[in-house]
């Protein structure tokens, strides 16, 4: 995966930081069934405590940061200022569905709780990078059967931004692993088994709570985790962590898959996305 320095980030985030204006309305949304309602209530649920964690380890990281590389320390404050951003609009979008901010379920609370005890910074990057990766996935495929315009909107928000902050966390992993050793990096490869792991199966957790809204099956939204996560590590193989292909084929991805070109969360999916003045993406 192509590369930009530090100073590319920090610059096109300073432009990105005035252009943060939507289209979104301000009516109640309308749903043709309770069910329906209560599954878009528990997506964006999901979607806003995926922003709150991003926010607070950038926050954290930056924090750390700040006195050994201050570049590096202030993309951070703009990246978690973005993810601030999606929580503010996801907060006001879930009044207008009707519904509050929940408490998390036993399996994506797990999830957090893991993230959230990471001490080691490679851990933290490594960690939020793979989840902004399934989040991504996430909005982009449900772009292909959500109807609702205003809740396209919303989407189309979070997966405009995703495919800036995919790759700006493959930037931050590359710059924490410098001078790391082969412990450390050794450490690192099994966490990153794990998650990736957990990460294919956590549809398992959310396809009966939120299928009605996205219409997505268990195993389709796998299947579209495990290649979009594959395309992320085989295409950066200096982090030396390639996807674990024995188990990707069990779900039916193959390298093929991965390296299909134009992937939403390559650098140059980054460079299309820097410009927040415009709402164009694709659906996967």
């Amino acid at each position: 995966m192509h590369d930009r320095p530090t100073a590319w980030w920090l610059q096109t985030l300073q432009r990105r930081r005035s252009r943060t204006e939507t289209t979104l309305g301000k009516a109640p949304l309308h749903f043709a069934t309770p069910a329906a309602q209560d599954a878009a209530i528990r997506f964006f649920n999901a979607a806003l405590r995926a922003e709150e964690s991003g926010q607070a380890q950038a926050y954290g990281l930056a924090e750390s940061l700040a006195a050994s590389d201050p570049d590096l320390a202030e993309v951070l404050q703009l990246y978690g200022d973005e993810e601030g951003w999606h929580r503010e609009l996801l907060l006001e979008f879930l009044s207008r569905l009707g519904g509050t901010v929940r408490p998390m379920g036993r399996v994506t609370r797990a999830l957090y709780q893991v993230y959230g005890r990471a001490k080691r910074m490679e851990s933290i990057v490594l960690t939020n990078l793979m989840f902004e990766t399934i989040g991504s996935t996430t909005y982009r495929m449900a772009l292909r059967n959500v109807q609702d315009e205003e809740a396209r909107k919303m989407l189309t928000i979070l997966t405009r931004d995703e495919a800036f902050h995919v790759p700006l966390n493959v930037h931050f992993l590359r710059r924490v692993l410098v001078g790391k050793s082969a412990a450390d990096r050794l450490r690192l490869f099994v966490l990153y088994r794990l998650v990736f792991v957990s990460l294919l199966l956590l549809p398992l957790a959310s396809r009966p709570k939120a299928g009605a809204f996205d219409d997505l099956s268990v195993a389709e939204l796998s299947r579209g985790y495990g290649r979009e996560l594959a395309r992320v590590f085989s295409s950066a193989p200096d982090l030396g962590l390639p996807p674990p292909w024995l188990l990707l084929r069990l779900i039916g991805v193959g390298p093929a898959d991965a390296a299909k070109a134009h992937s939403p969360t390559s650098a140059r999916a980054a460079e299309a996305a820097a410009d927040r003045s415009h709402l164009q993406v694709s659906a996967l």
